[in-house]
């Protein structure tokens, strides 16, 4: 926590951390859907979290020592464990038949849903603003799915891809309202680590009949190389950035910039492809923008 007397740090410095966290996240989408083909969706997020989980224990160790939890928090983070791998099993399931600007899109209903389960969960309360992102954000959404095509939205002709990461988002919008629920005054980081490690046994579980049957030296170099860089730079830098970013903007303006992933995901493509999308496309993307304005100014304004 910042403590009295603690020299503030510039916007510019906060906002900039949190564009280039925003970034990293960005590229997930691109770097599962280039090594979704390799390895069996529940194969590939369980090497993921197992690698976060043994990059992120030595410094939950030397900073707040490694204590087995007891029975009641290993429930708490089961559960909470449960939905983000629930998540990032879908996400790398919908990759194999959507594309990661749809992904990134369908990505920015996170908050708003989010905002409903904890009207549901904590009793808060949604405000006129949240509603208004979550709309903005919605409509964008689907103005990218669709490509802007009227008939396709009366059809509802949906990629199969496109279903199946919406479930996920449904379960991945439940993890900070699980967290706030879950949480017993424990530090952060040391939740975090159990809920990476009890998310490597529900995807044992889902996995176990299938890891005898892969031919790890076949694997090809580029997954070996993708997984570590989701685990270390879109799971740990990107945890450490918000957890710090969260303490001197509060959490629903951090979480505000999910709604820069489709465009930031639009520049990634363009410079690893050269590859623009549609122009309807584009237009989906604006229309997704001012939810991130409408969540920041109303925040700050909030909270001087």
């Amino acid at each position: 926590m910042k403590k009295p007397g603690d020299r503030p740090f510039p916007w510019w410095a906060i906002h900039g951390c949190m564009l280039i966290s925003a970034t990293l996240v960005a590229t997930s989408f691109t770097v599962g859907k280039a090594i979704t083909p390799f390895l069996d969706p529940a194969v590939l997020t369980l090497v993921r979290f197992v690698l976060a989980a043994l990059l992120f224990a030595p410094y939950v160790g030397r900073r707040y020592g490694m204590r087995f939890p007891d029975q009641g928090a290993l429930v708490r983070y089961g559960l909470i464990s449960g939905a983000l791998v629930g998540f990032f099993w879908l996400m790398f399931l919908s990759l194999k038949t959507t594309n990661p600007l749809n992904t990134g899109a369908i990505f920015t209903t996170v908050p708003g849903i989010s905002g409903i389960y904890s009207w549901f969960l904590l009793k808060e309360r949604l405000g006129r603003y949240r509603i208004a992102a979550l709309l903005f954000a919605m409509a964008g959404a689907l103005w990218v799915i669709f490509e802007g095509d009227p008939e396709r939205v009366r059809q509802l002709v949906l990629n199969r891809g496109d279903l199946l990461f919406f479930c996920g988002c449904l379960l991945m919008a439940l993890y900070m309202p699980l967290v706030k629920l879950f949480h017993r005054g424990e530090p952060m980081a040391v939740m975090t680590l159990w809920i990476l490690i009890t998310g490597c046994g529900w995807l044992l579980l889902f996995s176990a009949t299938k890891l005898p049957a892969i031919a790890w030296k076949t694997v090809p170099a580029i997954v070996w190389y993708g997984i570590g860089y989701l685990a270390f730079f879109t799971t740990i830098v990107t945890f450490f950035i918000s957890q710090w970013a969260t303490i001197h903007l509060g959490p629903t303006r951090v979480m505000a910039y999910s709604y820069l992933y489709p465009p930031l995901i639009v520049l990634i493509e363009w410079f690893l492809r050269r590859d623009l999308p549609t122009l309807h496309t584009m237009l989906g993307i604006a229309i997704i923008l001012p939810a991130m304005l409408i969540v920041q100014k109303k925040e700050k304004a909030a909270h001087p």
